[in-house]
């Protein structure tokens, strides 16, 4: 390509630039000012019409130049002045005009303001059903009908022109109105669309608060609950034997600076630039030992049995928590809420199966008030295992009285969880 090619092709580009510019600039003052608008062009078509008349510029194309002026200048004004109303009532204007146009025809004076009246047909294509379109067809046809009968032979001047013209304003009406249908249902979809993805965001936040209030009411309530404990035996110990007081305090040193550096992991990813957050992972069932060691140690005797061949593969990440977190609050609220008189025994036992692993907690202490506890502590444990279509019990274990042994208070957590997703 040439540079004069490339020279005109840019300057084709930079003149439908700047004629787009101006259509929107119209197209925005119009939509400000629309009586502005619509006075204006009146206007300008009835100074069309009028230096149509009195330049006798409609004689050069009348069958009948003899004509009565004023009925010509009636005409010419009929045809104009009701261009006001067009947008408002287009049907009605156009009903307004066929008289005129009847009388244009009949007299042969022929004005060229009656080509006026397809500025109506287009803002009816362009506002009204297609049946109003129809209407306005023959509102424009039966004039022209009538007019070839009156001057036979010069119909084809008369008739094929208008019907030309009609078709023109009607096309040009229903074209713009498709685009405009089209713009306002790209803009609908955007405005959809943004509500959508608002309603999303707020609800990945609620759901992003959900987890974290769970992961916090974990983490703050289980060592809590393990430096309550250790201090009580602390407390108990200080008297009698400084060194167990001393291993308490140490104790509750570790457990303080354990929860002290989840919590600081937990919220450092809520910060601005959460790349600097701490990467350490998140617990796991090899963490398991780790836990139940911090809970002996805060006087909580607990056992571990593990059942069953774990799978070649193990769980996912997202489970291995779960179970963790289950054990984890399951041992806290032992922990909270056992009692002392007799001090509580725990055990838990996971069992894997072919399609599921089962933990069960179970402990000694005093049956909770109310039928599952009460408490933030169960539901959050439910919601952990719903999200991998697991299942979990919680209540009073089922024991009864023998012959030769009292029924013993305690209370059980059994969780059941799928080691594989559940195909949809």
């Amino acid at each position: 390509m040439t540079d004069d090619h490339k020279d005109r092709g840019t300057g084709t580009t930079a003149l439908t630039g700047h004629l787009q510019q101006l259509l929107q600039r119209v197209r925005a003052f119009d939509l400000r000012r629309p009586v502005v608008w619509n006075g204006l062009l009146t206007t300008f078509w009835v100074i069309f019409a009028v230096l149509d008349f009195t330049t006798g510029g409609w004689r050069t194309v009348a069958d009948n130049r003899n004509a009565p002026e004023p009925v010509v200048l009636l005409m010419s004004m009929a045809f104009s002045a009701p261009l006001l109303w067009r947008r408002s009532r287009p049907t009605a204007v156009l009903v307004f005009m066929t008289p005129f146009a009847l009388i244009n025809v009949w007299t042969g004076a022929l004005v060229q303001a009656a080509y006026l009246q397809e500025i109506v047909v287009f803002n009816i294509a362009l506002r009204l059903p297609m049946r109003a379109l129809a209407r306005a067809g023959a509102l424009v046809t039966v004039p022209l009908v009538v007019g070839s009968v009156g001057f036979p032979h010069s119909w084809d001047l008369l008739f094929v022109p208008h019907l030309w013209a009609f078709a023109l304003a009607a096309l040009l009406g229903i074209v713009v109105r498709t685009r405009k249908e089209y713009t306002e249902a790209l803009v609908d979809r955007a405005h959809r669309l943004k509500l959508e993805r608002d309603q999303q965001a707020r609800l990945a936040a609620a759901a992003e608060r959900t987890r974290i209030a769970r992961e916090m009411h974990d983490i703050i309530g289980h060592n809590l609950s393990v430096i309550t404990g250790l201090a009580d035996g602390g407390a108990y110990a200080a008297a009698k034997s400084p060194d167990r007081a001393a291993q308490a305090l140490e104790a509750i040193s570790t457990t303080s600076r354990q929860a002290l550096t989840e919590l600081r992991r937990l919220l450092d990813v809520l910060r601005d630039h959460p790349a600097e957050a701490d990467r350490t992972p998140q617990p796991t069932l090899d963490d398991m030992d780790a836990l139940l060691t911090g809970v002996r140690t805060a006087g909580l005797p607990v056992r571990l049995s593990v059942r069953g061949t774990p799978p070649p593969s193990p769980p996912t990440a997202g489970r291995q928590l779960t179970v963790y977190r289950v054990v984890q609050e399951a041992l806290t609220n032992t922990l909270k809420h056992g009692g002392t008189d007799p001090s509580p025994t725990a055990e838990v036992t996971l069992t894997y199966r072919a399609k599921e692993l089962e933990a069960l907690i179970t402990d000694t202490g005093t049956t909770r008030d109310g039928p599952e506890g009460g408490g933030r502590g169960i539901t959050g444990m439910r919601e952990r295992a719903s999200l991998y279509d697991g299942t979990l019990e919680a209540g009073p274990l089922p024991t009864q009285a023998t012959a030769t042994a009292p029924a013993t208070a305690g209370w059980q957590v059994r969780l059941r969880l799928p080691l594989k997703d559940t195909p949809s």
